[in-house]
This record gives structure tokens, C-alpha cells and sequence, in this order.
């Protein structure tokens, strides 16, 4: 297989890396150009000056993510579940034929309602070449989690959950930010944990969250742990309402200091962890590519 480029195009940045013909990650560049910044039809001048240099000798390139949303680059319709590596490379997008291609994102109908991830699964794909399974329960902590089943190497099922942004609501724009710090305090494992407890013993974080309140009233919690506490209470919330049973294990892919929240939450449900970094992206990318070349 020849080199390829990886490209993660999200709304708020632009990651790249230049991968070998076997994976191994060559080099590595980190851009603020999401494609909320760039203008209608400035993607392929800013995909040349970000990366030209590496679009030599007839490289590959493959973009997963927002690039592939009807505000990125070129839309690159869902593929629906279950799906896997196969059916991810037959419905790439292709913006120069045999050259640069986007990554579908996927869809689901749950209850008669669709949802939908975007990078999400090729994330997903590398976690699995990384760890070498093919049947797997994954979380992708974030602004919006996912929270994904895989059986034989596919994707069947998953589900978004908007904990990230419910958190970012209540600690700028709710009652509760009149009793938290304006910055944001170090990591407080004791107040966290303190709030995956409640919320895992409570009757719902339309309740819970008001507890953040209380305790500062009380000062039972200083004013520096609450955010802490709150992040306990929403990923909590989040954990609670996932069907896992003690012995269970979860992929968590996602920045250390966040997958660690979730490694300490997940305990308390007696669930093991296997965490995958962020060079999950380069490999699901790099196995995509490899179905491209298989005969």
C-alpha cells in the first residue's frame, strides 16, 4: 500500500498526519482551521496550503469527519448500520477520483428517530484493528458521546448523548453559575466521583444538577470542587442509562484526562476500561485504506 495522508476535519480543527505504507505515523500537524472557518469554496485552498507538501508521488488522501457534512468540503452521505470497513470504503466520497476521498459518516433509526455520528466510526475501526477485536462496547466521551456497539468487525448499533454540552449549559448558563468559579478549577477526583454517585443513586439530572446549588449553600463543597461535582453528575447521568452489567468492559477512546473521568465513573458500575488515545483516527483511516487495496 502506498503512504497515505490522514486528514480529521472537525468543526474546530484540522488534524493531519502522514502515515507509512504499514501505519506507522510519520508525521503529524495541528491546524485551528475546522470547517466552520472556512469559506464556501476555500476548502481546496486551504487543503493545499495545509498539506500540499505531503500530496506527493501519488499519494492517498482520506478525511473523515465534519469535511464530509453538508457544511464541509463535499457531503458525503450516511451509510446506514450495521456497517463495517467494507461498506465504509464503497460509499466514499470522492472529491479527486483516486486521490482525496471522504469518509461516510453513519445512521441509525432507534424508535422511529434517526441518529447519526460523523469520524466518530473511523475512530471506531482503528480502536478495533489497534486492540484486535472484533466484538466490542465503546464509548467516544465529548461534546456529544457515542456510545457504540460492534459485532463481527461492524458496527450494529450505537447512541448520542449530549453530555458535553449539557455540562457547558448548566456551568455558564444556569442558575448554577452563580455559585461556580468563572475559570476552570483543577480536576477534583473526590467531587467527581461524589457526583457519579449521586447521580447513579438519584432520580434524574433534571433533579440532580440542583444538588451543585445546595451544596455550595451549605458549604458542604467548596467552591472550587463544583465543577468537578457537576462533570460527576452529568457523566454519571450518562453512564447510569447505558444497559452494562459488573464484569462488562468499554473501549473508551478520547483524551486521556476525559477518559480517565469515564475509567473512574465506570468502576463504580464494576466495568473495565481499555482506553484508546487519539491515534485511533490514523489507524481506522489506515485499515479503510488497506480494504481499498485489498483484491
Amino acid at each position: 500500500m502506498k503512504p497515505l495522508l490522514a486528514l480529521d476535519w472537525g468543526t474546530t480543527s484540522l488534524r493531519g498526519a502522514l502515515l507509512a505504507a504499514d501505519g506507522t505515523v510519520v508525521q503529524e500537524r495541528a491546524l485551528p482551521q475546522g470547517i466552520l472557518s472556512v469559506a464556501a469554496g476555500q476548502f481546496p485552498s486551504v487543503f493545499q496550503n495545509a498539506f500540499g507538501d505531503w500530496m506527493q508521488d501519488g499519494r492517498l488522501c482520506l478525511i473523515a469527519g465534519m469535511a464530509g457534512s453538508q457544511q464541509g468540503w463535499r457531503e458525503a452521505p450516511y451509510c446506514a448500520c450495521p456497517a463495517g470497513f467494507g461498506d465504509i470504503a464503497a460509499r466514499l466520497a470522492w472529491v479527486e477520483p483516486g486521490r482525496i476521498a471522504i469518509v461516510p459518516g453513519l445512521s441509525i433509526e432507534a424508535g422511529g428517530v434517526p441518529d447519526v455520528m460523523r469520524g466518530e466510526e473511523t475512530q471506531v475501526f482503528g480502536a478495533l484493528a489497534l486492540l484486535g477485536l472484533d466484538d466490542a462496547r465503546l464509548v467516544l466521551p465529548g461534546t456529544h458521546s457515542k456510545w457504540v456497539n460492534v459485532g463481527g468487525r461492524r458496527i450494529t448499533h450505537f447512541s448520542t448523548w449530549m453530555s458535553g454540552e449539557f455540562y457547558a449549559l448548566l456551568r455558564r448558563h444556569s442558575i448554577l453559575a452563580r455559585t461556580l468559579p468563572d475559570a476552570e478549577p483543577p480536576h477534583d477526583a473526590d467531587a467527581f466521583m461524589q457526583g457519579v454517585q449521586h447521580a447513579r443513586q438519584g432520580a434524574g439530572l433534571l433533579h440532580t444538577a440542583f444538588s451543585t446549588r445546595t451544596l455550595s449553600l451549605f458549604r458542604r463543597l467548596p467552591a472550587e470542587a463544583l465543577p468537578s461535582y457537576l462533570s460527576g453528575l452529568v457523566i454519571g447521568e450518562e453512564v447510569k442509562a447505558q444497559s452494562l452489567a459488573r464484569g462488562d468492559s468499554v473501549v473508551v477512546i478520547g483524551a486521556p484526562a476525559l477518559a480517565a473521568c469515564y475509567e473512574q465513573a465506570l468502576a463504580l458500575w464494576g466495568v473495565a476500561v481499555q482506553p484508546v488515545g487519539n491515534q485511533a483516527t490514523w489507524r481506522g483511516l489506515h485499515a479503510i485504506a488497506e480494504t481499498l487495496n485489498s483484491p
